[in-house]
């Protein structure tokens, strides 16, 4: 289970040159026009990824064109509801009564610890009634070798925010946690120590996934989700299976306004994407250059 892929679900863990031009390849683009089925105006579809480095931050003054055409803003959880935090830190608390240091041995726990205090600045006892997970989350920025990140969802909803424009969400935030909750912890044990042992690994497949992103490559960027070392089996609920609950909310969202949804790169290519499903309901997905 890669980092990145927890981060998707934790976003407020998240920490993103401007391409001069954009390929015009089939799948060769992040943001996609919604239309057909009796829709009286389009909407939008583009992919974000959660944790990048400002040098690496795209955003077309295309992106930006759709992004102030929309009527609503959607993002994978409406981030900008003020109880969303405190539920996902609730969410986060081991109901079990197990501290962190009791999934790790001694040896394991002062490596944790020491690796927070002097990589992150933060002191473990702060966090000590959490999951194991929000190790992973708090780990994610160290995949990036920079020393500026920014967020695609911040900069989004601060645009969205000027509009006066509503932002709502595709998923609940039980939903997310209920995701991660289904992860065994000794998989997750397994990941918070490989961030700390194997930090050159993580940092090269993160820098694929970027330059793939980069390129507006979406089947590039599929194929490297899919063939992670980490990720094997937790693509199918991760993904696959979010991807379906979501066109028929996309559907009942869209019927009245236009929106610009804003969700994970990784949910819109391949047969199981959203781009392909809204297709098979019956809607006209098309990209936007």
């Amino acid at each position: 289970m890669k980092p990145f892929l927890v981060a998707c679900f934790i976003l407020f863990a998240s920490f993103f040159c401007r391409a001069q031009k954009t390929a015009t390849v089939n799948g060769h683009s992040l943001l996609w026009r919604i239309e057909g089925k009796g829709l009286s105006k389009p909407s939008y579809l583009f992919g974000t990824i959660h944790i990048i480095c400002s040098d690496d931050y795209l955003w077309t003054d295309k992106m930006k064109q759709c992004l102030h055409a929309a009527d609503k803003v959607c993002l994978e959880m409406d981030m900008d509801d003020p109880a969303l935090l405190t539920e996902i830190a609730t969410g986060m608390v081991d109901k079990d009564g197990k501290q962190l240091k009791d999934y790790f041995t001694p040896e394991e726990y002062k490596k944790i610890s020491d690796y927070m205090r002097d990589s992150i600045g933060t002191d473990i006892r702060f966090i000590q009634q959490m999951k194991p997970a929000i190790l992973l989350s708090l780990f994610a920025s160290k995949s990036l070798d920079c020393p500026s990140q920014v967020s695609y969802e911040s900069n989004i909803m601060e645009d969205a925010k000027k509009d006066n424009k509503e932002i709502i969400g595709l998923e609940a935030a039980k939903e997310q946690l209920d995701l991660l909750n289904d992860i065994p912890a000794d998989s997750i044990v397994k990941e918070v120590l490989a961030s700390i042992d194997q930090p050159a690994d993580t940092r090269q497949e993160y820098a694929a996934l970027v330059a793939a992103y980069k390129a507006q490559d979406l089947p590039k960027l599929y194929d490297l989700i899919q063939n992670s070392r980490d990720v094997g089996e937790d693509t199918g609920e991760f993904l696959d299976a979010r991807n379906k609950k979501w066109i028929s909310r996309i559907s009942e969202k869209v019927k009245n306004n236009s929106v610009f949804f804003a969700v994970g790169a990784g949910h819109l290519w391949g047969k199981n994407g959203v781009i392909q499903l809204l297709k098979d309901a019956g809607y006209k997905v098309t990209p936007v250059y």
